[in-house]
């Protein structure tokens, strides 16, 4: 078994990782409790799904760590439920807002910059698109076709993976493997995309409601869920990380990015406490009036 193959520090290193998961999913329950008792049942749902991202994380590298057989499995759930989760943030920002209605009220006049991050930071020749019912209908189909389609790409990994047609560390052009990771990857950048453009419409109007450090909490687990974990098993596929039997390079990779998102999760889920800890009160007009330079404000 895996314990038998630990010593000491290996142990105590693993007691201690454990310890950490179990104590974030108990943060997290108690801000559940705290969240469903004091928020309208207008927003509830969707600020439970935003703080379980850390927890669930931390709980599949924990199952992952000790289980190394369940590895894939276990990042495909992180990786599904992340996919959601990414939908509700961009849905709690135009709740924020007071609902659809509102927001459009408020920015009856304004513009979406599309030259954002993460795919047209760089083009700023691009026009601003006006703020309307099908930009806002666009921009939720943006983050909502990641939320419907990655579970149906890892789902077809899955069953490829089982017929011994799909081999994870794989990426050569003949394999599945590189072909749906470049799809998901396209997919990941466009409901990004939704989510930059709509955070830096509303970043100012919902400064009040502590937007900008829950977008970074928000950033920090997606750069850290992929581009983090991605890094690392690129290094142990060209042997950068070496062997170190009984372990593999691609298995001592992922045990170290397990590793790292469990502390780097608890982390997360201890800070979110603090900044989506406060009352709400259902449709409240936002009551930051600060707007971009250039715009005139509308008032709701």
């Amino acid at each position: 078994s895996l314990s038998a193959g630990l010593d000491l520090p290996g142990r105590f290193l693993f007691a201690t990782l454990t310890l950490m998961t179990l104590v974030a999913i108990l943060v997290f329950i108690e801000e559940a409790v705290y969240i469903y008792q004091k928020i309208p049942s207008s927003k509830r749902s969707i600020i439970i799904w935003i703080n379980a991202a850390a927890p669930v994380i931390s709980t599949t590298s924990c199952i992952g760590m000790w289980i190394p057989r369940s590895t894939m499995f276990t990042d495909f759930t992180a990786a599904i439920f992340f996919a959601i989760v990414i939908h509700k943030f961009l849905m709690m920002m135009i709740k924020e807002c007071g609902g659809q209605k509102l927001l459009l009220r408020h920015f009856e006049n304004g513009h979406f910059t599309i030259s954002t991050g993460p795919c047209c930071c760089c083009c700023l020749c691009l026009p601003r698109v006006p703020i309307t019912r099908q930009t806002l209908f666009w921009l939720k189909m943006g983050t909502f076709q990641f939320a419907v389609f990655r579970p149906v790409l890892i789902f077809l990994s899955i069953v490829l993976w089982s017929n011994g047609n799909y081999v994870l560390y794989d990426l050569s052009p003949k394999g599945p493997a590189l072909w749906i990771s470049c799809f998901i990857g396209v997919l990941t950048l466009t409901a990004l995309w939704a989510v930059g453009i709509m955070f830096r419409k509303v970043r100012i109007l919902l400064r009040c409601k502590n937007i900008i450090p829950k977008f970074a909490l928000y950033q920090f687990i997606v750069i850290l869920n992929h581009l983090q974990t991605a890094i690392i098993n690129i290094l142990a596929t060209q042997r950068v990380i070496p062997c170190a039997p009984p372990l593999s390079s691609t298995a001592r990779g992922s045990y170290i990015a397990q590793q790292l998102l469990i502390m780097e999760m608890f982390l997360v889920t201890v800070i979110s406490r603090v900044f989506y800890r406060r009352k709400y009160h259902d449709l409240e007009p936002p009551e930051c009036t600060a707007e971009e330079p250039g715009e005139k404000k509308q008032t709701p």
